[in-house]
C-alpha cells in the first residue's frame, strides 16, 4: 500500500492519479476535508481507505502498522504564504512532518516529502546548501527548518529520505486554493472574466511583467515523485523546476495564444500592467531558477515542459467538456 498525506489538496491528488495511472488503487489518503471541495480531487481517482490527518497522527504516534506499506508521499502542509500564525505553521508543517518521517525510519518506509523553493527567500541562488536559503515567512521558515532537521539525521538513516523543494506549481486540481493558486489559473480566470491580463509593473530591476520565475507543470512534479518511488537508493534534497526562469509576461502570451487558437480571434486578449503594491516590496521573489545539478546527478534525467507547452495542456484540461 501507499500512503499519500495531503491526497486530495492539489500535488498530492495529482501524485494519487499518478499512481493509478501506473495500475496502483492500493492507497491510503491522508488529509484534512474541512474544506470539502477538495474531496473533488478524487473524485476521478481510485483509492483504498481515507483518513483525517489528526486521526492518522494519533495512530502513527501510537506506533500502529497499515500492513505493507511500500511509500509515503508527505504533501500534506499548509501552504497558505500570508498565515503569521507561527505556533500554527510549526505544529501542522514542522511537527507533523517530524512524526512522519519518525515513524518511516522506524519502519522503514521510503520517505518522499514536499518541501519548497520558497526556503530561499530573495535568492539569487537557488542550490540546496544551507548558504542560499532564508526564509521570508512563517511557511518557508516551517520547510526550512525541517529541511535543516533532516541534515541532522540523514547519516543515521538507512531508508530512503527526499525532500522535494518545489518551485512556481501549476496544473489540474488547485482550484480549492483560492487566492493561493498558481497564476497560470489566476490568468485563466481573468481571461474567462474580461479578456484582459493583469500583471505587475517592473520592480528589482525587471520591467513590467518581466519578473521571472520556474514555473513548473504539475505533471512533472509527479514524475520527479514516481522516479524516487523507483529509484529507492537516492535520498537528499532535491530541488524540483524546470531550471528555466521565465517571465510572467511568458505565461501571459501563452495564455492568450490558448484562447487566441480555440476562438479563432487574433484580436482576442491584451495586458495590463498595475502598480507593484507596497506590501511585497522586500517580499516578493522577482526571480526564482532551480539549480537542477543534484537532482540530474541523482539520476534524473526526463525532459520537463517549458511555460507554453504546460500552460496548452493545464487549459486543455480546465476547459474540458
Amino acid at each position: 500500500m501507499m500512503i499519500v498525506t495531503g491526497g486530495a489538496g492539489f500535488i498530492g491528488s495529482n501524485i494519487v492519479q499518478g499512481l493509478n495511472a501506473r495500475g496502483i488503487s492500493d492507497i491510503l489518503v491522508v488529509d484534512d476535508l474541512s474544506d470539502g471541495r477538495k474531496c473533488l480531487n478524487l473524485s476521478e481517482a481510485d483509492i483504498r481507505d481515507y483518513l483525517d490527518k489528526d486521526d492518522f497522527l494519533a495512530r502513527v504516534e501510537r506506533g500502529e502498522t497499515f500492513g505493507k506499506i511500500e511509500a509515503m508521499f508527505h504533501e500534506g502542509a499548509c501552504s497558505t504564504t500570508t498565515e503569521w500564525d507561527g505556533r500554527y505553521m510549526m505544529k501542522v508543517n514542522f511537527e507533523y512532518t517530524k512524526a512522519m518521517l519518525s515513524w518511516c525510519v522506524t519502519h522503514k518506509t521510503p520517505f518522499i516529502y514536499a518541501s519548497s523553493a520558497a526556503v530561499y527567500g530573495m535568492g539569487p541562488t537557488f542550490r540546496e546548501a544551507r548558504e542560499f536559503e532564508s526564509p521570508l515567512n512563517a511557511y518557508a521558515y516551517s520547510k526550512f527548518l525541517f529541511d535543516c532537521h533532516l541534515r541532522t539525521r540523514m547519516k543515521d538513516i538507512s531508508s530512503q529520505v527526499a525532500g522535494l523543494r518545489y518551485f512556481n506549481v501549476y496544473g489540474p486540481r488547485e482550484q480549492h486554493k483560492g487566492a493561493m493558486a498558481s497564476v497560470a489559473f489566476h490568468m485563466n480566470t481573468q481571461l474567462q472574466n474580461s479578456g484582459r491580463l493583469r500583471l505587475f509593473e517592473g520592480s528589482d530591476g525587471y520591467g513590467p511583467g518581466e519578473q521571472r520565475r520556474d514555473f513548473i507543470h504539475v505533471d512533472d512534479v509527479v514524475a520527479v515523485n514516481l522516479w524516487l518511488l523507483d529509484n529507492p537508493q537516492v535520498s537528499g534534497i532535491f530541488n524540483v523546476g524546470t531550471g528555466r526562469a521565465q517571465s510572467f509576461n511568458d505565461v501571459a502570451r501563452a495564455g492568450i495564444d490558448w484562447y487566441r487558437r480555440q476562438r479563432g480571434d487574433n484580436s482576442f486578449g491584451g495586458i495590463d500592467y498595475i502598480p507593484f503594491p507596497d506590501h511585497l516590496r522586500g517580499r516578493y521573489q522577482s526571480f526564482t531558477e532551480a539549480d537542477l545539478s543534484a537532482l540530474r546527478a541523482a539520476g534524473f534525467d526526463l525532459p520537463f515542459m517549458n511555460v507554453a507547452t504546460g500552460m496548452s495542456r493545464y487549459l486543455d484540461w480546465l476547459h474540458r467538456d
